[in-house]
């Protein structure tokens, strides 16, 4: 958010306290906090909101991904072209259950000594926009990095749950670029010794959505549990995983079964 008649961004108070006034809550006790980190920052929240969950300091949990990459995209760069504004929340809640529902397992690894600055800000390809900077990537390495780490990422989450891959009913993967998400989920099959994945195994939304960052995740399973995703559905007892990589740079992935 940007300050009133200038260019310096107002976070102050945080974003999650601003909706927590919106939402007129009044309880002290409901903790309002913002977990800047990237395009994976929603999952990483539903982590950490399982986390607290299972300590029992917390029974229902609001996660927002809400991004306007509008504001730091640079109009002379290409790379902008993929970005979008866009925003989503789910609300976790704890449930008894005699099998293991929702959250089965998850992974998060972060990569900094070499690929920290894979994305970054820095300044307008416009000569005459001085002063500013502008969301910035190392397209190429980024590809190789997402290639290397995520595959190996998911197949970690899913080999904790138990479950064989062909118990897994859909991919749901950061959308950030599909030739690059088709690339990991393809790699991720074959790390199963399997060639050739299941036709509807990763639903993409990018080609009308564009890349939200942290927001790509949870409008995605919005649309699908909606049923607005061409041959693409979620039922009870269903397994998927979701996972996302980004700016840090960080990757994350998780095993979700949806209560029957």
């Amino acid at each position: 958010m940007l300050s009133s008649g200038g260019t310096h961004s107002d976070f102050v108070p945080a974003l999650a306290s601003r909706v927590k006034h919106r939402l007129a809550i009044e309880n002290p006790f409901t903790v309002a906090y913002d977990l800047p980190f990237g395009c994976p920052g929603w999952l990483q929240a539903l982590i950490q909101a399982n986390y607290y969950i299972k300590s029992g300091d917390a029974k229902n949990i609001l996660v927002i991904g809400s991004e306007t990459l509008s504001r730091i995209s640079d109009p002379h760069d290409r790379d902008s072209m993929i970005y979008s504004d866009g925003a989503g929340a789910v609300v976790l809640s704890a449930v008894e259950s005699a099998t293991p529902v929702g959250i089965l397992t998850h992974v998060t690894r972060t990569d900094t000594l070499d690929h920290a600055y894979l994305l970054r800000m820095s300044g307008s390809y416009n000569p005459e926009d001085k002063g500013n900077v502008y969301l910035k990537m190392n397209g190429r390495k980024l590809y190789e990095y997402a290639l290397k780490t995520v595959p190996t990422a998911i197949k970690t989450a899913i080999d904790k749950s138990g479950l064989p891959i062909t118990h897994i009913e859909r991919i749901l993967i950061h959308q950030a670029n599909e030739k690059m998400d088709d690339a990991i989920v393809n790699r991720l099959y074959e790390l199963y010794g399997i060639s050739e994945r299941p036709e509807f195994s990763m639903p993409m939304t990018i080609s009308w959505l564009g890349n939200n960052s942290v927001a790509t995740l949870p409008i995605l399973y919005d649309l699908i549990v909606n049923r607005k995703v061409n041959n693409h559905m979620l039922n009870p007892g269903d397994h998927f995983v979701f996972a996302s990589v980004g700016a840090g740079m960080h990757v994350n992935a998780m095993v979700y079964r949806i209560p029957d």
